[in-house]
């Protein structure tokens, strides 16, 4: 069996073919062009039932692509819950990083997910971890958010979490001076309260 018809099944979300593919010798954790296993191309679709087929056969949820993006810190960038809360099951690697030098954490606090975050913050991500931008996700959240209710959410929870709220940016700007800066009062407000400076 070509690996293309696995990837090809993930694609498709079929279960079934998925495992009559791997009963048959399919390599599980084959690459396609681009450096992707069956179970990231499951998980670049949100496709949840070809996810857990996969997993539970036991897809190395950790396997990265040519451009660094692996099941578990795509599932956590873009917010697909189901698939990260498997990969966290099966061995997700919590200090991987993607091509921009960022946890999982990262991208979900910038993106807006906020169930994501604190499922990552449950899990054990290094709240404080600077990316290759110089940005931690409590950073991330502000600069890049849009102030709203979701970004809110997700500062109110690093903050409690225990994210150095005075952990600076490169250039030495702190959370507290991008917040004001993009004048979100709210977010600026619970900083303050964590005593940011």
């Amino acid at each position: 069996m070509s690996t293309t018809s696995l990837h090809a099944a993930a694609e498709r979300n079929d279960v079934a073919a998925i495992k009559t593919l791997l009963t048959g010798g399919a390599a599980i954790d084959a690459r396609d062009g681009a450096g992707a296993t069956a179970l990231l191309i499951a998980t670049h679709g949100n496709r949840i039932e070809a996810a857990k087929a996969l997993i539970d056969a036991g897809a190395d949820v950790n396997a990265k692509d040519r451009i660094d993006d692996s099941p578990y810190l795509y599932a956590g960038a873009r917010g697909h819950l189901d698939i990260l809360k498997m990969t966290l099951r099966h061995g997700a690697d919590l200090k991987s990083t993607n091509r921009y030098g960022g946890t999982a954490l990262i991208p979900a606090a910038e993106r807006g997910h906020v169930e994501t975050v604190r499922t990552l913050i449950a899990a054990g991500v290094d709240i404080d971890h600077v990316n290759n931008l110089g940005w931690t996700a409590l950073l991330e959240a502000i600069i890049l958010g849009n102030g709203g209710p979701h970004h809110q959410q997700i500062v109110d929870l690093l903050v409690k979490a225990g994210a150095d709220v005075n952990l600076a940016d490169g250039k030495g700007v702190t959370p507290l001076q991008h917040a004001r800066a993009a004048g979100y009062k709210a977010i600026e407000a619970i900083l303050l309260t964590a005593k940011a400076r």
